[in-house]
Order: C-alpha cells, then structure tokens, then sequence
C-alpha cells in the first residue's frame, strides 16, 4: 500500500473514537439534528475502519506466517496461510481505495438524459432515436423505469430532440459519463449511393434535482407557456392546451413537457427538467474553473466534447477518453452497456486517487 493512503487510512481509527465521544455528550443527544449528523459521518467512518482493521490484521497474519515457514513442521500450514493472506490484502486495498474516494451525493439520484440531433440532417435524427433505444435498453437491464418528458420527432424518424426521466438507485451515477458528442459513422437508410456518412448527436444527462436541496428560483424569473401537445395521443392534443413551456429569464434557459394529458402534472415535471438545467449549468461552470487544475481524463461532460464514436462497417464501438474499443457494436446498441460503464467508472477513480495523492503531497509540502 502507498505510503499516502496508509496515512490517511490512520485518521480513521482516531476519529471514530472522537466521533464515539461526541455521541455520547448529554447536549449532542438533545440537538437531534447534530446527532444525526454526526451519526451519518459515524456509519461512514467505522465502515473505512473495519476494513483498515482487517487490512492490518491480515498484514501481520502474513508477516507471521512467513516467519513460521521457517520452522519445518508448520511450513505448510504456514504456506497455505501466505497465500490466503496475499489473496485477500488486494481486495481489501482495492476496497479501500474506493472508499477514500469522494462521493457524488447525486450518484444515487434518478436521472435526466437529454438527446439531441446534431450535424447531419435527417440521419442525426435516427441516430438520436437509436441512442434513445439503447439508454431504454440499458435501463431496463438495470431494472430502472424511464419516461419520456419531451419530444420533437424527425422529418423521416428518429428525434430532433428527446428528454427522459431515469427513475432507479444510482441512475445519475452510470449514465453521467454519457454526456457529450456521439459520432455515428455509417450507411443512412436515406443513403442511397451506398456511401458511408458521418453524423452526430449530443447527449446530456443531468442529476434529478433533491427539491428539499434545489435551487431557489423567483416566480418573476419565470415565463410558463401552454401550447398544444404534437404527436401520438388521439383527438386530445389538437383540444386542449396541455403541454408547457417554463423559460428561466435571467438565463434563457428552456424546459417543456408534454407527455401528460394534465397541464399541472406537465408543469411539475418541466419545473424539474428546469432545475436540473440551471443546476447542470452550475455545475459546468465549477468544473470549468477547476479544469486547469486537474487532469480531467473523463472531461467535464460538455456537449462539445466528443466521447464516443459508432461505427457500423466495423462494428466498432470506441470511447475516445479512456481509449476503449469493443468490437460489439450490436449488442451495445441493444443496451449491453455495462462494460463501458465500468470501465469509465474505473477510469475516473484512478483519476481520484491520482488527485489525492497529489493533494496529499501539496499538505506535506
């Protein structure tokens, strides 16, 4: 274990014993609200603990057992020992690691994906429906539920532009890598020449906001239209004025919905789209700044970021930021998205660990 996480690791022990102190303080017991905070970090700090202790328990079971293999009538016990011992410390390390890194608190939000055809043309536009499939796949193969909130239809399929609502544990913390620019090279069913064209969509996927947490936003900073709600839906969308359109005016910022037959219900759900955007830009804004400071290997999710290609002759899928290419292009259409999942989750915690080393060595000096 590098020198660096083992002390960290070293606070931990200690601030539990704090941590047990506090808790024990006849006026933290009376301020409910100190106590349930201290007692969250105490939940996170003995987890980190237990595990250190284990770790430090197998360290010395190992130093012991080779120490045995000296004496010739416990060599074998004492290899057997040896190798239990080094089987089981990578994992507890690894398992450490992880837990050391930081946390996103919106990891485990349900979450807000936003497609958008981009160059292109008509081809742009099925590619958006096909992506459109493909996070529908994925999400059922996670268990999550999705529903679509906006949707503007191509001229000869697909989407000009789709949103939807990611309802499951953890939904934000897989799908936020995906934000950026998708390429898709291939053979349009326009195509018919045989050529192959290259187009694009963007992606964006935003947290669900936390309403007791979300930003406050003044009724006069708001501008809410009604319209009438296009596509599937019978005779009921050419009567009534259901859909809604909420502008943000201080910063243009746009969210509709018009997925349900109620106006209030429409609104409710545009509102949510609405907070999420202002707070994704927020955010954008944060991660710009710090950019020149870190090494961001993940990038920071914009639109014009190119993250991925498609392309269909070769069957090739290709993740341009961690240098990832799986030749099953087929089956990560149809929602097989795991594998590039974890690798970008293991990406970014290499990233983090790399951070806090770094930071670490700027404390020491």
């Amino acid at each position: 274990m590098k020198p660096f996480l083992r002390h960290q690791l070293e606070r931990f022990p200690v601030r539990l014993q704090e941590l047990d102190f506090f808790l024990s303080q006849p006026e933290v017991v009376q301020d409910m609200e100190r106590y349930r905070e201290l007692g969250r970090e105490r939940t996170e700090v003995s987890e980190v603990a237990d595990v250190y202790r284990r770790f430090l328990q197998r360290e010395q079971d190992l130093a012991q057992a080779r120490e045995m293999m000296e004496d010739a009538e416990m060599a074998e016990m004492a290899r057997e020992e040896v190798a239990a011992a080094e089987a089981e410390l990578p994992g507890l390390e690894a398992q450490l690691q992880a837990l050391l890194l930081p946390r996103d608190p919106d990891d485990v939000r349900n979450a807000f994906l936003e497609i958008r055809a981009g160059t292109g043309g008509d081809e742009s536009a099925l590619f958006a429906g096909d992506l459109l499939r493909l996070y529908t796949r994925y999400a059922e193969q996670q268990g999550w539920r999705t529903e679509i909130i906006s949707e503007s239809h191509g001229e000869v399929g697909g989407y000009k532009e789709v949103v939807i609502r990611v309802v499951g544990h953890g939904a934000y913390g897989k799908l936020k890598f995906e934000s950026g620019g998708h390429r898709v090279q291939r053979v349009p069913a326009t195509e018919s020449q045989g050529r192959i064209h290259t187009s694009a969509c963007t992606v964006a996927a935003l947290p669900e906001p936390d309403e007791a947490v979300a930003v406050q936003i003044s009724p006069a900073d708001l501008r809410i239209d009604t319209y009438r709600a296009s596509g599937a839906g019978g005779q009921h969308v050419n009567k009534t004025d259901s859909a809604v359109r909420i502008t943000h005016l201080p910063t243009g910022i746009v969210a509709e919905c018009q997925d349900d037959r109620s106006q209030h219900r429409n609104k409710a759900k545009a509102m949510q789209v609405l907070v999420a955007r202002i707070q994704e830009k927020e955010r954008s804004e944060r991660a710009a700044r710090e950019a020149a400071t870190r090494k961001g290997l993940i990038g920071r999710g914009d639109r014009s970021d190119r993250i991925r290609t498609y392309n269909f002759p070769q069957g090739r899928m290709t993740d341009h930021r961690i240098n990832l290419t799986l030749y099953k292009l087929a089956a990560v259409m149809e929602g097989d998205l795991d594998e590039v999942v974890q690798a970008l989750l293991l990406a970014r915690r290499a990233e983090q660990l790399e951070e806090l080393e770094v930071g670490m060595g700027a404390g020491r000096a």
